[in-house]
């Protein structure tokens, strides 16, 4: 007896809470004490309420978003967010000449800027209303109607203006990662004008239809999605994108003066290392974050990163000390951070041992594309964005159609994916439809960033000129330095 008067009471207080939120909601008749009960316990499991069905005759007296889950989302938006300003910032800061410091972290904060206008205007809409399979539509067009209401589309319990702004931290990180491979000697004006054009023609598209709830390959939760292919937290989408978009751009714009000739060490490991660190904590925001609430999903994503990125470190470095003798600082850090872009497609599917896996094959895949493949084809990826994203990312969207599972994400074999044939082919061929994602976002990727590099070369030029470089980027295209020792 005393059970059931707690649970009536918190229903009743949650229920007021939720109400004085939401003042606007009137149900169209008083849901019943089950109905209640019924709403606070899908609160607690981050499912949808009885109201939310098409055919729903009774309103839930919890019409608003959830607290705890709403809470979560915040902190997983700013984690995000860590991870390009300062984390990303400092990291590649750390990897470049101390000429050119300035210029990466000046970029990252241009890039964060133009994004979240871009975002503002009709990215978001873009991308997460509905549309066609290939691209949203304007209905979310300047925010417009993006308030503290969830969107049933994507979450029963977050705020849509919480939801829009997590999606946002995505959106700018991923261009972020491409100045890894064109550091040290692209213009900066040149970046905003590529990264605001190519946000439209390869990043909108492709989140779309990965996560679109009408994507095309969004095999999870749309039930006509033609390829049904999955991606938790970005393989696809963020990685692979800008990976594969780098190596295009560093092709464009040719290699740095005296590349193979002279020594281009990083002038800071403490920053690269300070850089990773954050970078490690923000990807909790990144990967257990994507499961949009506070859940059981959210920690076994929290779980299979931890464990995925530690082995992946580790493995990197035993590599370095086997192959060379020493364990170096940045092995470790390159190891980490591989570990965390191979593991984000899988981590909201794959189980702990999945997880091990997966950050064995992060520290010895990309170890060797990073050591190997630019020394056999020359090409000037500065900071191994392309060795690191786009070969991590392709092997983790490939390692997640072999290894998840519903057993840890009953989302796998739910309705939709029951529909469009997903939930047959988890565990045995769901590695096909992840080759065609794979396929269709690298052909994407490659051929929009050639058009845009080019157009941009054209009118604007890519390079700075060769005394700039000489000089640096820091003193020429900010006026200022990143160390000024006096005395």
């Amino acid at each position: 007896m005393f059970i059931r008067v707690f649970i009536f009471g918190a229903v009743l207080l949650l229920a007021n809470v939720s109400h004085s939120q939401n003042a606007t909601v009137a149900p169209s008749a008083s849901p019943s004490l089950e109905q209640r009960v019924a709403d606070l316990e899908a609160y607690v499991n981050n499912g949808a309420r009885g109201s939310d069905s098409a055919n729903a005759k009774t309103a839930s007296n919890i019409s608003g978003s959830g607290p705890g889950h709403n809470g979560w989302m915040m902190t997983a938006s700013a984690l995000v967010l860590f991870m390009t300003l300062p984390g990303l910032a400092l990291f590649y800061g750390g990897l470049v000449r101390q000429k050119n410091v300035l210029s990466v972290l000046a970029q990252c904060l241009g890039i964060a800027g133009l994004v979240a206008i871009l975002w503002w205007a009709v990215g978001y809409s873009l991308v997460f209303s509905r549309g066609s399979p290939f691209i949203g539509g304007l209905k979310f067009a300047f925010l417009r109607g993006v308030d503290a209401r969830p969107n049933g589309d994507y979450s029963f319990w977050v705020s849509q203006n919480i939801f829009a702004m997590y999606q946002m931290m995505f959106a700018i990180i991923t261009p972020a990662l491409i100045i890894g491979a064109v550091a040290e000697r692209i213009r900066f004006i040149a970046v905003l004008v590529f990264v605001g054009v190519w946000m439209f023609v390869v990043y909108f598209p492709l989140a779309h239809m990965v996560w679109g709830i009408d994507g095309w390959m969004n095999g999870v939760w749309n039930p006509r999605a033609k390829v049904t292919a999955i991606d938790f937290a970005g393989g696809t989408v963020v990685h692979m994108s800008s990976g594969w978009s780098a190596l295009v751009l560093c092709a464009l714009l040719g290699p740095r003066l005296g590349f193979r000739k002279e020594i281009m060490a990083p002038h800071s490991m403490v920053l690269c290392m300070v850089g990773a660190g954050m970078l490690w904590v923000g990807w909790y925001g990144f990967n257990a974050g994507s499961a949009l609430g506070a859940d059981a999903i959210a920690a076994n994503a929290f779980m299979t990163t931890t464990l995925a990125t530690a082995v992946a470190s580790f493995t990197w470095a035993m590599l370095e000390y086997g192959l060379r003798g020493k364990a170096s600082v940045l092995g470790f850090c390159s190891g980490a951070v591989a570990g965390l872009v191979v593991i984000t497609p899988a981590c909201g599917y794959v189980d702990p041992t999945g997880a091990v896996l997966i950050g064995v094959a992060a520290g010895v895949v990309p170890f060797f594309a990073c050591t190997k493949l630019k020394s056999w084809f020359h090409y000037d990826d500065a900071l191994d964005t392309f060795g690191v994203h786009a070969v991590g990312g392709t092997l983790g969207a490939f390692l997640t159609g072999l290894l998840a599972t519903a057993r840890v994400n009953p989302n796998l074999s739910a309705d939709a994916s029951t529909q469009n044939g997903l939930a047959r082919i988890v565990g045995r061929l769901l590695w096909l439809e992840q080759l065609k994602a794979i396929a269709l976002t690298i052909l994407l990727a490659t051929v929009a960033t050639v058009i845009v590099g080019v157009i941009v070369k054209t009118f604007i030029g890519l390079r700075i000129a060769p005394e700039t470089e000489r000089q640096g980027l820091d003193i020429n295209e900010h006026g200022e330095e990143g160390y000024i020792v006096s005395g």
